[in-house]
């Protein structure tokens, strides 16, 4: 019988064990999509307690949470600290299966030095070695930082945001981390939204752009893209229904949009028209700029509306949505491979039966643009998919059907600065699969090979996309 998270955890093969140990585990990470607050790093902030670090914020937790039949109190509300931790320890200790109680244990192994195991009898003993930790000069933001090898963070950043505390950042040159920012221009795409008005005036203001038309909007959002070239941003990030395919005439979309600062809410029609147009403007913008686009799809959020007006959004009421017509995702990018204006593109389901449609959408329309490197990337399995069996699946298809050695690998997704470990996850998974390759005889035992395959999907393949 196999030990529990021993230094072997996932390492089913003496193949796996030697391409973990030998390749991946010391790897850097570079954390292309996070939602970690750049404040915090700059200010290299220390917790209160582990509650704060583990619960305050992370929906996945809550939601778990919520399954286990936990009152809300002791979830998002005002329950003690030390009590929210101890029904978080009892829920944790009993979820066999679900990925949380390994990202747990990491975390407990990686970060407090605890070998044992959290449930309801140890969470007594785990918040007094969590919190002592905690408070030690070293356990700041950047510490853990620095522990887990990050070399490279990305944040999830707005058009209007000032980007100053990356500004700070990287004026410090004691800490050796890149801190980057990453568009996420959703809020001036969102038209069917009630605070767009609103936006899209604070838009005008901080782009110093009188934003009365679509052209105007257009031009707003190059000037903001400028001042985030201007600290290193080299990719976008977008989440979508689905991708959308809806040609309309310029003078369509100009109606549309002159319609809504009017007040008028458009229809599903108009409103898919707009945001075709927009997506199409900035594709093309990132081709221009060499950005990369990534482009997240297949969710449905805030399903329960009383909780929704209460917490407001990720706060983990949101599904998988099975509404992503890959048609319409093959004709946009088609649209912008026509006019050689397609950028590197990263593609994420959170519906796992998206997986064979992203591989082949992304075959069509390959090139070389970094060798050995896929230019359009089936993104690693995200949110509801980053478990055991989600991360398997989709480099499974992915090997199927297009190039895993040119994947580009993890990421976070997280706004918790312990969720490194998730690479260490991932990458033992990777390492499993191969070993299973090997030693079931589907690929010789070419360690060389692999090793550089490891080392590409783990960290290099990357580095070279993004142009870090």
């Amino acid at each position: 019988m196999s030990q529990f998270m021993d230094k072997d955890f996932l390492l089913n093969t003496s193949t796996a064990r030697t391409l973990y140990h030998e390749a991946a585990e010391t790897c850097p990470i570079i954390d292309y999509h996070c939602h970690l607050n750049p404040k915090e790093i700059h200010d290299n902030i220390h917790y209160d307690s582990i509650t704060q670090v583990w619960l305050g914020g992370d929906h996945y937790k809550w939601r778990l949470m919520r399954c286990a039949g936990v009152p809300e109190k002791f979830i998002t509300g005002d329950a003690d600290p030390h009590d929210k931790f101890i029904k978080w320890a009892d829920v944790v200790g009993r979820a066999i299966g679900n990925p949380l109680y390994h990202w747990s244990h990491l975390e407990l192994r990686r970060y407090f030095g605890y070998d044992g195991i959290l449930n309801a009898s140890t969470a007594e003993s785990v918040w007094e070695l969590c919190n002592s930790k905690l408070h030690q000069p070293d356990f700041g933001t950047r510490d853990l930082i620095t522990r887990s090898n990050v070399e490279t963070i990305c944040t999830t950043d707005d058009p209007v945001d000032s980007l100053e505390w990356h500004e700070k950042i990287a004026q410090d040159k004691t800490f050796k981390t890149k801190v980057l920012p990453a568009w996420r221009p959703d809020k001036a795409m969102n038209i069917e939204k009630d605070t767009w008005p609103e936006y899209i005036q604070k838009l005008s203001e901080v782009s110093g752009v009188r934003i009365e038309s679509f052209t105007d909007l257009k031009n707003a959002l190059l000037k903001r893209m400028d001042f985030f070239a201007s600290h290193g941003c080299t990719l976008s990030d977008h989440a979508l229904n689905y991708v959308m395919y809806a040609p309309a005439s310029d003078s369509e979309i100009e109606k549309i949009f002159s319609d809504r600062l009017a007040g008028k809410i458009p229809n599903e029609k108009d409103e898919c028209k707009f945001k075709m147009a927009f997506m199409l403007f900035v594709a093309r913008e990132y081709h221009r700029r060499n950005w990369v686009m990534q482009l997240h799809y297949g969710c449905h959020r805030d399903n329960n509306p009383p909780m929704f007006k209460k917490l407001g959004p990720d706060t983990g009421y949101d599904c998988v949505d099975n509404s992503a017509p890959s048609v319409q995702t093959a004709q946009f990018l088609g649209t912008l491979q026509e006019s050689d204006e397609l950028p590197k593109t990263i593609l994420y389901s959170l519906n796992g039966n998206d997986n064979s449609a992203i591989d082949t959408i992304s075959g069509c329309f390959q090139s070389d643009v970094i060798e050995g490197v896929s230019k359009i990337q089936h993104g690693s399995a995200w949110w509801f998919e980053d478990h055991f069996d989600g991360m398997m699946n989709q480099m499974r298809s992915l090997a199927s059907l297009g190039y895993l050695p040119g994947f580009i690998g993890m990421l976070t997704d997280s706004r918790s600065f312990l969720s490194y470990p998730r690479h260490e996850y991932f990458r033992r998974i990777v390492c499993r699969l191969f070993g299973e390759w090997v030693e079931g005889g589907f690929f010789p035992a070419d360690i060389d090979t692999l090793k550089d395959i490891v080392k590409g999907i783990s960290y290099g393949n990357a580095k070279k996309y993004f142009g870090f």
